[in-house]
């Protein structure tokens, strides 16, 4: 029995609309590995191990080996078990650091932790005074050379050098010395309160992060930065580094920190997505 012309046609539309759905999907691959290949992947973070910066009244990392080595089975196996303070590393204060009602470490939302990003370098002048403030000057002045305000919904990274002492406590943070009685020895640059209120005020951004131990200068007795950004729910990422590898914006965020419940802080994984120019 022969085909109908009616079936022929049929059987070469649906070869057809294979072939087309086949080539468009390889076409989306193919698309999808392009772009892949124009983005660099920047890691903005300090490990964890016996050198890694905390608060000084804090509880430093500490790496305890279960097992290491072969099995009596014939298979290599390791396994530890670590302790560490919430803050310390490149770590995440959580809204509730500073803030009575303000969101847990489990609770930010990621629409704060992933997106796009500016980067706002000061390094000329945080390098030559270790007590700097990041003043609304300096947020100003990033505006006015890249002719545009701060974009709603950013990621804004303060970049001030001082990552290129790490892990070197004196020349990071002033002092290796523990305890209460070294808090008075903290010297690196952070944020100035009437900065942060500029921020929160004139500005509308997701989070904040510095490649120093703190969002606040060492100097500083009230954390007026941490609560007026914290207060709003404003996440501030810190011990950041490799800043300078970034470009003053069109790069992208993920900073996902370990979701403790209920955490006022936690180490954080955080990588910034570039576009590499051609």
């Amino acid at each position: 029995m022969k085909p109908s012309i009616t079936f022929v046609l049929l059987l070469l539309f649906l070869v057809c609309s294979c072939n087309k759905e086949h080539k468009n999907s390889l076409n989306a691959t193919e698309s999808t590995q392009q772009e892949t290949l124009k983005t660099e992947i920047i890691d903005l973070s300090h490990s964890y191990s016996d050198e890694t910066v905390y608060w000084v009244t804090a509880k430093e990392f500490d790496l305890d080996t279960v097992f290491k080595g072969q099995t009596d089975k014939g298979y290599f196996y390791s396994a530890n078990n670590f302790s560490t303070a919430e803050h310390g590393g490149t770590h995440i204060d959580a809204p509730i650091h500073f803030a009575e009602k303000g969101q847990s470490v489990d609770e930010i939302p990621l629409e704060k932790l992933i997106g796009s990003a500016i980067k706002i370098d000061v390094s000329v002048n945080a390098l030559q005074n270790a007590d700097y403030l990041i003043t609304v000057d300096d947020l100003k002045a990033w505006e006015q050379k890249e002719n545009t305000k701060i974009p709603d919904g950013s990621i804004v990274l303060l970049q001030t050098g001082f990552s290129k002492y790490y892990p070197n406590k004196v020349k990071y943070m002033g002092t290796d010395e523990r305890g209460e009685i070294a808090v008075e020895k903290l010297h690196f640059p952070g944020l100035s309160g009437e900065a942060a209120k500029w921020l929160v005020e004139k500005r509308n951004i997701n989070a904040i992060g510095i490649d120093t131990p703190s969002i606040d200068y060492g100097q500083s007795q009230y954390f007026k930065s941490h609560v007026i950004l914290l207060t709003k729910n404003i996440p501030a990422f810190e011990n950041l580094t490799n800043l300078d590898k970034l470009p003053s914006r069109g790069f992208e965020i993920i900073a996902l920190p370990m979701k403790i419940k209920g955490g006022s802080g936690a180490p954080l994984r955080i990588v910034a997505m570039v576009k590499k120019t051609q």
